[in-house]
């Protein structure tokens, strides 16, 4: 169980909004040491300024989480200040919609990056220097905290992109956890899905790449932006309430986290259609209506 915070290192990336600040709040209330990644320079000096005045010692870089070249160099900062970090939370994700082949390689390789690669970096760089404190101090615990999202158990239809990336954290991040009971009992893993929770990542245009700039969004995409971001900020549990969910779950050693439940009922059904072999279940099943209005707006097109 890991519940002694104080004087212990955490990582963070996405950490200037969004479940990523609130994660860091949590960890300064709980006298750690932050190590803030964000790419959106105003919100990451913000955070900075905030936990330093709550009086943590705060790192804070501007990285490029899809970037291998700027994740290696995080990691040689974090462990030139800090040592290695005792928790990673790989936060940092993009969303992003629209018909599947409608998708262009330019936004292929921007979600995927920050959505699976960014993970990827932050497993294979910390990783070992974690597993290295541990087998030098026995006493050593550290744990590392995968945001997936439940598009990364479901398949949701006209946010393909997404899904790809969110299933691809999850598999990774069950792999991760099977492969560390492998060679430490030491350093744990869990997976932190979300369904539909008030942050920014419906806005997640704010932060495309440069080179994206004269993509114009198509028309499936517009409507997906349009109802992902209803969806978002009408939610009911708040960012604070699933980071609050996070350190519970490390406190418990506790794999899978959900914002929402309820939300399994839906996984459920996507397994029994895969065990009985059947056709994928109707999304809009329970709710017609909404799946009415989509494809009266796709078609429209």
């Amino acid at each position: 169980m890991l519940n002694e915070f104080k004087g212990k290192t955490a990582v963070i990336t996405g950490a200037g909004s969004g479940f990523g600040l609130e994660v860091a709040r949590i960890a300064a209330a709980r006298g750690m040491s932050l190590v803030l990644v964000d790419v959106q320079q105003n919100a990451l000096d913000a955070a900075r300024a905030e936990l330093e005045a709550a009086g943590a010692p705060v790192l804070a870089q501007r990285v490029d989480v899809s970037s291998a070249e700027q994740m290696t160099a995080l990691a040689e900062a974090v462990v030139a200040r800090f040592g290695a970090p005792h928790f990673v939370f790989n936060n940092a994700g993009v969303g992003s919609g629209g018909l599947i082949w409608e998708n262009s390689l330019k936004d292929w390789e921007w979600v995927l990056g920050v959505n699976l690669w960014g993970v990827i970096h932050g497993v294979r760089l910390f990783t070992p220097m974690m597993l290295t404190a541990a087998k030098a101090d026995p006493t050593w615990r550290g744990h590392i905290v995968n945001t997936a999202s439940m598009a990364g158990l479901l398949t949701p239809p006209n946010m393909g992109v997404y899904n790809v990336t969110k299933h691809a954290v999850v598999a990774l991040t069950e792999t991760l956890y099977q492969d560390l009971r492998l060679v430490t009992d030491q350093i744990g893993a869990s997976v932190l899905c979300p369904y539909f929770v008030a942050t920014g990542i419906h806005q997640s245009d704010r932060n495309r790449p440069l080179g994206m700039a004269d993509e114009k969004p198509t028309a499936s995409q517009l409507i997906n932006q349009a109802m992902t971001g209803k969806a978002v900020t009408s939610g009911k549990v708040t960012a604070v309430q699933v980071a609050n969910k996070v350190f519970a779950a490390l406190e418990a050693d506790q794999f899978y986290v959900f914002s929402h439940p309820h939300a399994l009922g839906n996984v459920q059904t996507r397994m029994e259609d895969v065990l009985q072999m059947r056709n994928p279940t109707d999304p809009f099943a329970e709710r017609p209506e909404v799946g009415e209005k989509l494809r009266a707006a796709l078609r429209a097109g």
